[in-house]
């Protein structure tokens, strides 16, 4: 009996750690990359190839592009460069995004030699090539406009053979040029990219909201398991007051908020996208109230 006991009291410890370590996933939009590099439609083959990465690491929810351009398109804005800081929280605030990545392509081309001298530009003879990508990236809180992290992630990639000709690919398909030299190069630097975007969401809480709140005493939250919100987890919510505005730049500080309650999640909702729980403590909960991770007292 006692053995049984100690492996009922492991089993629960196990549920308990695999519980705490299902980390809430923040999410993450891309706006149209600016092209600086020549390459007509690069811009969004470029910011395309970051949301397959960004989807493929698994650790974040990200916008689907559809999604943005609709929020754009309600906030009147155009495709690519529209989104700054100044209007990051706006289109964030819409899209209930936690982080928003801009990004400028400032290189994305080959630069050929050939193997017996000389040097060509986008030739097709035998020659050593070298591809190189550049982007300019910068990280946006979407609740402050703060601009958190800002770099220029580089990468290359060096052949011999018959040289590529680039001047009939459409760069809005990345697809169409994923495997060439220069495809290769940019996918370097989307993933140095996405390592950046990994180190410093760290710096940015994570948050849901409050869909529904229902006579019953439970509410709608989102996200539910997509963003890995499980049952079981409890979450403290919060009321948003005034909005901040820093006095010398006019960007978002931040809201006053109200503690008005306490949630424990009890089922899945929408394929994923919801969840519902029951209000644990608290009374006043409204839809749009900010749902936040527990912290101990």
């Amino acid at each position: 009996m006692p053995h049984r006991i100690f492996l009922i009291a492991l089993s629960l410890l196990i549920v308990s750690a695999a519980l705490m370590d299902a980390q809430v996933k923040k999410r993450v939009a891309v706006a149209e990359f600016q092209d600086r590099s020549g390459h007509r439609g690069a811009g969004q083959g470029v910011a395309d190839m970051l949301i397959t990465a960004l989807v493929q690491s698994g650790t974040f929810n990200v916008v689907e592009r559809k999604e943005l351009n609709k929020v754009l398109a309600e906030q009147h804005l155009g495709q690519s460069g529209a989104v700054t800081p100044q209007t990051a929280p706006a289109v964030g605030k819409l899209l209930g995004a936690d982080l928003l990545v801009l990004g400028s392509i400032t290189e994305l081309g080959t630069k050929d030699r050939t193997v017996s001298g000389g040097a060509t530009l986008f030739g097709a003879k035998i020659n050593s090539k070298t591809a190189r990508a550049a982007v300019d990236i910068r990280l946006v809180n979407t609740t402050t406009g703060e601009i958190i992290a800002a770099a220029t992630e580089e990468g290359t990639e060096s052949t011999v053979g018959l040289g590529g000709r680039y001047q009939n690919i459409n760069f809005a398909d990345f697809s169409q040029w994923n495997d060439t030299d220069i495809g290769k190069a940019a996918r370097e630097a989307i993933n140095e990219t996405v390592d950046l975007i990994t180190k410093n969401m760290a710096k940015i809480p994570w948050s849901g909201r409050i869909i529904k709140v229902n006579a019953d005493g439970t509410v709608i939250m989102k996200p539910g398991s997509e963003g890995n919100v499980a049952s079981d987890m409890e979450f403290d919510v919060f009321h948003p007051g005034e909005e901040l505005k820093d006095p010398d730049t006019g960007l978002v500080l931040g809201h006053e908020e109200a503690k008005v309650g306490h949630i424990k999640v009890t089922e899945d909702m929408l394929e994923g996208k919801a969840a519902r729980a029951k209000i644990i403590t608290g009374s006043g909960l409204q839809a749009g109230d900010f749902v936040r991770e527990s912290k101990a007292d």
